[in-house]
């Protein structure tokens, strides 16, 4: 599925980017971690870095146009894939003149960004500091929870410096830095959740009074105060300063998050070949990499000292209670969970078909195709492409309901409900129909492992056009789901369970299997319903129609 690009907003000051150069062009292969282009903000000229695997397959601003901030600029996806949908209501976002004359080098940035001023200037703070707030790192995400702070205050930090982890509703994620100078300021304690665009931190030059930008003095301009934010997840903004601060930095490329696991695991970087842009070290390149002999490095000099400011706390409202209790915080991804399935629950009319299907001649047949399979096919990976297959014959199942209108998609993206140790995620095995067995296997096998292991990104979770809850491992044998929106339907799968069966006089032992079709009654009628469990059954009672 194609995913957009728009242009970052990295400071509440900036409201355009300039395209400084394309580092690809359309119908070039895009891996995660490869640099898409430069982009010039009021502050520096930054790399544009892609999360995402696929083709270049549209560039929406040229080299030396402005794009106002949210605008799309890109969109990577599947060769040839269609997406003109992504780009409607987007067109007023393409810029038609071309941006201001860029500034040189040898011309300061700061004396080009400030625009004339009619009025007498108002009052400056001297503050020389950058405010750091909460990013909005997901579509969905309204609060982030500070998981661990990697910097405390007094701390020097550079460009590309990790300062802290975040946990969002969807994962745990690095919060990276994008300005030089001592850590002044931590808002927020280890394990409180804040708002987006909340002031977590404050960077700046050692001993700067910050107060002011705590408590801003009405109608003044903090001279050099800016806030960072990151509100795009699909791609991530990492700053160029164009030097280098050794002679190893000049030889070595890499992105700041390479660097720190490079540090972090003891590796020397000049021993690892890059295969981010023009031999860049990125990520991947790490992964697997043996940890080698450090190199010597400079002792670090000690830290300014910094007054912390105490972080506030909200008070919880008096409850009456009696007896011993425990009460556990509501994180990031059970709050979502919570909000997301109530407005389902309350919002699509559901109504639940359930059907008893034969399991004999599927657990006859895994055994043989797990001796050919490169991964172990499990039955859950036999529901998924039956599912897919159903959903390709009876396309009005795999819709979603939008308010004025019902979207079919011609597409095939199933979610996969994991549960991990602080709720549900649901990775999304795409284009399910048209894969094998072993593959989707495979791939939810891998989509498992990330997310229990908080490791997967947007691309992973997002566009899914029909769900799949399965508690069979669990011993349930029959239950219903809330539809994951935006889908119309979820399929809730239970334990396959050995009964006694009657046929022609005689009784015999046979293995069954319940599913229930959960579906929302505006997009998928009864009759509709039941037509995707016939065929859903014929497929599952007869498994060799899958693979041919």
């Amino acid at each position: 599925m194609a995913e957009v690009i728009r242009m970052p907003k990295l400071s509440d000051t900036m409201t355009e980017g300039i395209m400084a150069e394309w580092l690809k062009k359309v119908g070039d292969t895009i891996k995660a971690g490869d640099i898409l282009a430069e982009v010039e903000t009021d502050k520096a000229t930054m790399e544009l870095e892609s999360f995402v695997d696929g083709t270049l397959l549209y560039i929406g601003i040229e080299k030396g146009q402005a794009a106002p901030v949210e605008a799309i600029i890109a969109v990577v996806g599947a060769p040839n894939e269609n997406y003109e949908s992504l780009l409607n209501g987007n067109d007023t976002q393409k810029p038609e003149t071309p941006a201001p004359t860029v500034p040189t080098p040898e011309t300061p940035v700061a004396a080009t960004s400030a625009p004339p001023i009619a009025a007498p200037p108002a009052p400056k703070l001297p503050v020389n500091a950058t405010v750091i707030t909460m990013p909005k790192l997901t579509d969905s995400m309204s609060e982030g929870t500070l998981v661990t702070w990697l910097k405390k205050v007094g701390d020097t930090i550079k460009v590309g410096d990790l300062i802290a982890e975040v946990e969002t509703d969807k994962a745990t994620m690095e919060l990276e830095s994008f300005d030089d100078g001592v850590l002044l300021y931590i808002g927020v304690q280890e394990g409180q959740a804040v708002p987006v665009d909340t002031t977590i931190a404050i960077i700046g030059e050692a001993g700067a009074d910050y107060n002011s930008l705590l408590n801003p003095v009405a109608d003044a301009t903090p001279e050099k105060a800016q806030t960072h934010t990151t509100e795009n997840p699909v791609a991530n903004v990492v700053a160029d300063t164009h030097a280098v601060s050794s002679l190893d930095d000049a030889r070595v490329k890499a992105s700041p998050l390479a660097k720190k696991m490079a540090e972090d695991k003891g590796i020397d970087l000049s021993k690892i070949a890059g295969s981010g842009d023009g031999g860049r070290i990125v990520k991947r390149d790490l992964d697997t990499a043996a940890p080698t002999a450090a190199k010597p490095t400079e002792a670090p000099k000690p830290a300014a000292t910094a007054p912390t400011a105490p972080a506030v706390q909200a008070t919880p409202a008096a409850v009456p209670t009696t007896g011993d209790f425990e009460d556990t915080p509501v994180n990031s991804m059970r709050k979502t969970i919570a909000r997301r399935l109530a407005e389902s629950k309350f919002t699509a009319p559901h109504f639940y078909l359930t059907m008893e299907i034969n399991m004999d001649k599927a657990m006859a047949l895994r055994g043989p195709m797990n001796e050919a399979s490169p991964t172990k096919i499990s039955f859950n990976d036999m529901v998924i492409k039956a599912s897919a297959l159903a959903l390709r014959k009876h396309p009005a199942v795999n819709s979603a309901w939008l308010g004025d209108k019902i979207r079919k998609y011609n597409y095939v993206n199933v979610g996969v409900a994991v549960a991990v140790e602080d709720g549900l995620l649901v990775p999304v095995v795409r284009d399910a129909d048209k894969k094998s067995l072993s593959t989707i296997a495979a791939e939810v096998k891998d989509m498992a492992a990330k997310a229990k292991d908080k490791k997967l990104q947007p691309k992973d979770w997002e566009g899914n056009t029909f769900s799949i809850s399965n508690l069979g491992m669990f011993g349930i044998e029959q239950f219903t789901a809330i539809i994951n929106p935006p889908d119309s339907c979820i399929l809730a799968v239970g334990a396959i369970k050995e009964t006694v069966a009657h046929k022609d006089g005689q009784f015999f032992a046979t293995n069954v299997m319940k599913v229930t079709l959960s579906c929302d009654h505006r997009v998928v009628d009864g009759a509709l319903g039941a037509a995707f469990l016939q065929t859903l059954k014929q497929l599952l009672e007869n498994p060799m129609a899958m693979l041919v």
